[in-house]
C-alpha cells in the first residue's frame, strides 16, 4: 500500500479502507455486516475528496462506539480542508472487525406477539403418572439478511420460567423448581467468541440469575451461528430436591431456516410411587400478550422475549421487527 505520511492519497488506498470497513458496516456476509448504507468506492484515477474521507471517518467512529472499541482520535475533514494522512485507520478498522459482535447498549425488550405461552389448565396423568409440558416458541425474522443484522449488532433472545399457582401437593415443589433456571439468553456468538452487550458477556447460550438444581447441560459455545436444522439441547436442569429428583426443565434450539429460530422447552415430571402421592399440578393465569416478564401470572410458563440491537450509537434499524409466536401442549 502507498498510504503513508507525506504520500499521495490514492483511490486504491482509500478503497482498501472502504472495502474492509464495509465488511462489517454494510451487508457483509454470515457473522459480519450490520446492514448499514455501504461506503462508496472511489474510481481509479479520481480525486479522494473530503466528503469521501468524512464518510469513512464518521462511519468508523460509529463502529467504534457501537463495539466499545477505543479508536485513534481523528476529525473528519470538510470541504476546503487540506486532507492529511490519517493515522492508524487500518489498525482501527481491524480492531472494530475483531470486536464486531460487541454492542455498547441494547434495545428495549419485546414480548411475544401471538399464541399461548402458559399452561393455564391443570396438568396430570393419573394420580402418580408421568407427564410433560412442551412450550414451543418461534422467533421469525423478516429476511435472512435481517436475521444476520439482528445477531451481528447485538440482538438477544431471552427465555424466562415460572409458576406460582397452588392447590395440589406437588405445586409447591414445581413453584420452587420453575424458579431455578433464571433467564436463558441466546446470542449470535459472532466471530465464534463471547459478545459483550450492554456491559454483560454472553457466550452463545448464557444462563443468568439461576440458582438451584443440577445443571447437566448448558451449551455455552452454541449461539445462532452454531445452530442447524437438527435440534440442539442448549439447557437441561434436574431437580435435586428429594423426593422430587427426576424432574427436569430443558430447552432445545433449532435454526429451522435462515429466518426462524425455534426453541422447545420441556418440563418433565416422572412417575412417583407411594400411598397418597400425586403428580398433579395446577394451572393458573398467563402473562398478557406482549408481556416481557412473567410478573403476577401464576400458570406454568416459559416466556420468550427478545432485545433488538440498539440505535443509540448511530446504527440505523436494518434488522426490522422480528416476531415471537408461542404454543403449549
Amino acid at each position: 500500500m502507498t498510504y503513508s505520511s507525506g504520500g499521495l492519497i490514492q483511490a486504491a488506498d482509500y478503497n482498501t479502507f472502504q472495502t474492509n470497513l464495509n465488511a462489517i458496516w454494510g451487508t457483509g456476509s454470515t457473522d459480519s455486516g450490520w446492514g448499514q448504507t455501504a461506503i462508496s468506492a472511489v474510481s481509479v484515477g479520481a480525486v479522494v475528496t473530503a466528503t469521501n474521507w468524512a464518510t469513512l471517518v464518521n462511519n468508523l467512529a460509529t463502529s467504534g462506539a457501537q463495539t466499545s472499541t477505543t479508536l485513534t482520535s481523528r476529525t473528519a475533514p470538510v470541504t476546503g480542508d487540506v486532507i492529511a494522512i490519517l493515522a492508524s485507520v487500518a489498525t482501527d478498522i481491524t480492531s472494530c472487525t475483531t470486536n464486531r459482535g460487541n454492542a455498547a447498549s441494547s434495545g428495549a425488550e419485546v414480548g411475544y406477539a401471538s399464541g399461548t405461552t402458559s399452561k393455564t389448565g391443570a396438568t396430570s396423568n393419573g394420580t402418580q403418572g408421568a407427564w410433560t409440558i412442551v412450550f414451543t416458541h418461534t422467533v421469525t425474522f423478516p429476511s435472512a439478511d435481517q436475521a444476520r443484522y439482528f445477531w451481528n449488532a447485538g440482538g438477544r433472545v431471552r427465555l424466562q420460567f415460572g409458576k406460582s399457582s397452588t392447590g395440589t401437593d406437588l405445586d409447591p415443589d414445581w413453584n420452587t423448581f420453575a424458579g431455578y433456571p433464571g433467564s436463558l439468553y441466546i446470542t449470535g456468538r459472532v466471530n465464534s467468541a463471547a459478545q459483550t452487550i450492554a456491559g454483560v458477556s454472553y457466550t452463545g447460550t448464557t444462563r443468568i440469575g439461576g440458582t438451584g438444581g443440577t445443571q447437566t447441560t448448558l451449551a455455552t459455545t452454541t449461539g445462532w451461528y452454531q445452530l442447524t436444522v437438527t435440534p440442539a439441547t442448549i439447557f437441561l436442569l434436574n431437580n435435586t430436591n428429594a423426593p422430587y429428583t427426576g424432574e427436569t426443565i430443558g430447552t432445545t434450539a433449532t435454526a429451522t431456516s435462515s429466518t426462524v429460530l425455534t426453541l422447545v422447552t420441556t418440563w418433565t415430571q416422572p412417575t412417583v410411587s407411594g400411598a397418597g402421592t400425586t403428580t398433579n399440578i395446577s394451572g393458573g393465569t398467563a402473562p398478557a400478550l406482549g408481556a416481557t416478564s412473567i410478573g403476577a401470572a401464576t400458570a406454568p410458563t416459559t416466556l420468550c422475549t427478545y432485545f433488538p440491537p440498539s440505535t443509540v450509537q448511530g446504527l440505523a434499524n436494518s434488522w426490522g421487527t422480528p416476531t415471537v409466536a408461542a404454543s403449549v401442549v
